[in-house]
């Protein structure tokens, strides 16, 4: 009752600092940096107004999420800056510095390959997934590693640059593939090297089509010479060409690059869909999901920020979505766009002034600021100005025409991902449900909500452990995990410990009214059910139906045994209901096995410096937290124990009697 007295003093009175505070905020954009208790900063957020957004946070009603944000909040602070665009880029630094749990955090930031043109005098072609200012040509980003190597492997057949990373004495096996030209052995002129370079780069830049004509005609003059190897080898290229480029479906009337994001949200989780579009192909997709604390548009700007700070190989335009409306963030409708219908789309709407900018809409956003679905502050034409004023690239919010299709496709793809997520969840949870009710009435009980399952851990009788895993429904619930020493059985004795555990659990149960179990799960055959079954009845009063689980010679559930005598339960190797023994039978096992190797570990640290007269659990934790090992303890001379005010006779009589026992 006292700490709870003491967290609501030490509640109020962050409360009332916070609201001094409010009442100095400025007018100014900037960002916001929320605290919790313990002074760690668990979100960070932007705004165009600061004085406007923070106080949001403490006035009016919010969602689930959002009031779980601010039930943490003791205290916060704010950094102004002079503009929008200062205020993101200082948002996305932030988030990254501290990585606070309650923000979107692009945790797949860095993972985007690129392939790589060598800025060197015998340049190579490789994939890398670090962009930097070396004069090099970078190409991408792909969307997954498969892709980019499977693009290098083509252009590796097409185009013999250098492979190997040093140069070697002499020429080795891809000259002789006729995948290299060999600047170990021979001279290469840069004028070769520049036309592989443009040759490559018209390639990558989407000029394919004229390559495979190429390809095409010597091919041609090959056979015509009845050079039929070299033909083969060019008719093998032109089909790698095809198959690379059969996902290109999707095409614009120009040639631009772009990158088309759309987002989705549902039940506190965010879908990001984001479609590569190159020289007017869509050729890939990125798909990323996660929660979200925030409002739902300030979060999904958040995330494009950090997905360009580490990916500089900018695209030539950027299409956004804009804000949904309330009506349409509430029902989560909006009409579908396939891939046919983009392709087909009418180009001449598409001509037409098809979209804002961010520029064009600053002034009248700010002059008129709409708020977005969900309350939130941040309008979607001041962050796609302030994002087109840092990365230079044109940042654009398609109101109609084929661009807003193209947006409206890759929000479809994020709702549809997000719906599917749920969906596999529910199935997930249904079928094991289900699995959980056949295995009671296979048993013979009506319903089989809570289980709770035991397992033993020793070597030899030493260490011994036990541990207790609880599946509700089918589910584990790790929160009620429990861990065991045990005190009173002596050498390796099965029953006994199980007797202990038992008793102590349930004893436990009885004392503090705790839920009871509708099956009680021990891994072993008919000793260990015998053994709880006994202390349940004869000592508790107790008659909960108890289990065993016996395992085969691999070490795997075999059967299930019930009753006292216990019988065998027939289940189908292939059934739910034996998946899911399974699961319990395995996780408990990890669990105590777990528990025990961190019993034995301190163990044997414990016995070796314990028993040296003058050493105690105080000056053991200080002794290995300065050396870090027992090793170094003993390596050590009299003079490094000196720090930790341990006298030279002691630090003699330490090293001494580790080096006496390994010897």
């Amino acid at each position: 009752m006292e700490s709870y007295a003491d967290a609501l003093r030490e509640q109020e009175k962050a409360l009332e600092n916070i609201n001094n505070k409010l009442a100095l905020l400025p007018d100014s954009s900037g960002c916001y940096l929320m605290k919790n208790r313990e002074g760690t900063i668990i979100y960070v957020g932007k705004a165009k107004v600061l004085k406007n957004r923070v106080r949001s946070y403490f006035r009016g009603s919010h969602n689930g999420k959002t009031q779980r944000l601010v039930s943490e909040i003791r205290d916060f602070e704010y950094i102004v800056t002079a503009s929008n665009m200062e205020a993101l880029i200082l948002e996305c630094n932030l988030i990254k510095k501290y990585q606070p749990r309650y923000n979107v955090l692009l945790k797949d930031d860095k993972t985007f390959p690129y392939l790589k043109i060598t800025n060197e005098p015998h340049p190579r072609l490789e994939v890398t997934r670090r962009v930097l200012k070396d004069k090099a040509k970078y190409f991408g980003p792909y969307p997954n590693a498969y892709a980019a190597h499977q693009t290098k492997k083509l252009l590796d057949r097409m185009y013999p640059l250098r492979k190997c990373g040093a140069m070697p004495k002499e020429v080795c096996l891809y000259y002789h593939m006729h995948q290299c030209l060999g600047p170990c052995e021979y001279e290469v002129s840069q004028e070769t090297y520049q036309q592989i370079r443009d040759e490559i780069s018209s390639f990558l830049s989407g000029g394919h089509e004229e390559i495979k004509k190429e390809l095409q005609r010597k091919m041609q003059e090959a056979a015509e010479e009845l050079y039929f190897e070299r033909a083969k080898e060019l008719r093998d290229q032109i089909i790698s060409i095809e198959a690379l480029m059969e996902k290109q479906k999707i095409t614009t009337a120009d040639t631009k690059d772009r990158d088309v994001f759309g987002f989705a949200v549902d039940k506190g989780w965010m879908c990001v869909q984001i479609l590569y579009v190159r020289k007017g192909k869509m050729i890939e997709r990125h798909m990323s999901t996660f929660p979200f604390y925030g409002e739902p548009y300030n979060d999904f700007i958040s995330y494009v920020t950090q997905y360009y700070s580490d990916n500089p190989a900018l695209p030539q335009e950027i299409l956004l979505p804009d804000a949904p409306s309330a009506e349409e963030a509430a029902s989560g409708e909006e009409q579908s766009v396939t891939g046919a219908e983009l392709q087909h789309a009418d180009q001449a709407a598409e001509s037409a002034a098809s979209y804002t900018t961010g520029e064009s809409k600053l002034a009248e956003a700010e002059e008129d600021p709409q708020p977005l679905a969900g309350g939130g502050l941040e309008d979607p034409h001041t962050a796609a100005a302030a994002l087109q004023q840092w990365l230079e690239v044109k940042v654009l919010l398609p109101q109609r025409g084929l661009k807003r299709q193209m947006v409206s496709m890759a929000t479809e793809n994020a709702r549809v991902a997000l719906d599917e997520k749920f969906r596999l969840i529910a199935r997930d949870e249904e079928r094991t449900s289900k699995a959980a009710d056949n295995l009671g009435r296979a048993i013979g009980l009506e319903s089989l909500h809570r289980v709770e399952a035991f397992d033993n851990s020793n070597i030899q009788g030493a260490n011994p452990v036990s541990a207790m895993v609880v599946f509700i429904d089918g589910k584990p619930a790790k929160k009620e995990y429990r861990k065991y020493k045990i005190r009173s059985v002596q050498g390796p004795d099965d029953y006994e410990t199980m007797r202990e555990v038992i008793r102590r659990r349930y004893e436990r149960v009885l004392k503090e009214n705790l839920e009871m179990p509708d099956l009680i799960v021990v891994d072993g055959g008919r000793g260990q059910i015998s053994a709880a079954v006994d202390v349940l009845q004869n000592e508790l009063g107790l008659f909960i139906p108890v289990c065993g689980l016996v395992k085969d010679a691999k070490h795997k559930t075999s059967q299930l045994l019930v009753g006292d005598p216990p019988e065998t339960v027939a289940l189908p190797r292939n059934s739910e209901e034996f998946y899911l023994l399974q699961r319990i039978q395995e996780e408990v096992h990890r669990f105590a096995i777990t528990f025990h190797r961190e019993q034995r570990g301190k163990s044997m640290v414990t016995s070796r410096l314990d028993a040296i007269p003058g050493i105690g659990e105080k000056r053991r934790k200080m002794l290995l937290k300065h050396f870090g090992s027992i090793k170094k303890i003993k390596e050590a001379s009299v003079e490094d124990f000196r720090p930790l005010s341990i006298g030279d006779k002691l630090a003699r009589q330490i090293i001494t009697a580790l080096q006496d026992e390994e010897s």
